[in-house]
């Protein structure tokens, strides 16, 4: 048998899925947070198209608390969202609602790593009721 060969968008995904998967839920790191939702839109590195959107309601008790959304630029390597430490700031004030935005700093594809990077735009809205 052939041992399975990864991309380096592949293997980074994967290193992702495990860092979340390991995490505590929500509700044993944040024992305040009742509900949270999340709305994001992905944007073009320039910032004027907007790609798409979601919205996402997480259960505290089932959800974990690394918080991270992928890049919308699917040959984009080592990028991605990771929206975690906003979370942990939002709850640290005890606010009601956070909104940001952040720029991927992953590489724009497997062809460019070490020289271009994505820039790909996420801006967010995070909504937390205690």
């Amino acid at each position: 048998m052939r041992p399975q060969k990864f991309s380096p968008r592949a293997d980074y995904r994967r290193q992702e899925y495990q860092r979340t998967q390991e995490s505590m839920s929500l509700s044993e790191k944040f024992r305040e947070l009742k509900s949270l939702m999340v709305e994001i839109a992905y944007f073009s590195a320039e910032g004027a198209a907007q790609n798409s959107q979601l919205k996402c309601t997480f259960n505290p008790d089932n959800a974990k608390s690394v918080v991270r959304f992928d890049c919308h630029n699917q040959e984009c390597v080592g990028g991605d969202f990771d929206l975690s430490e906003a979370l942990a700031q939002a709850i640290a004030q005890h606010r009601a609602t956070a909104t940001g935005e952040m720029c991927c700093q992953g590489w724009l594809s497997k062809t460019t790593i070490d020289q271009v990077h994505c820039h790909n735009i996420l801006r967010y809205k995070i909504s937390l009721g205690y």
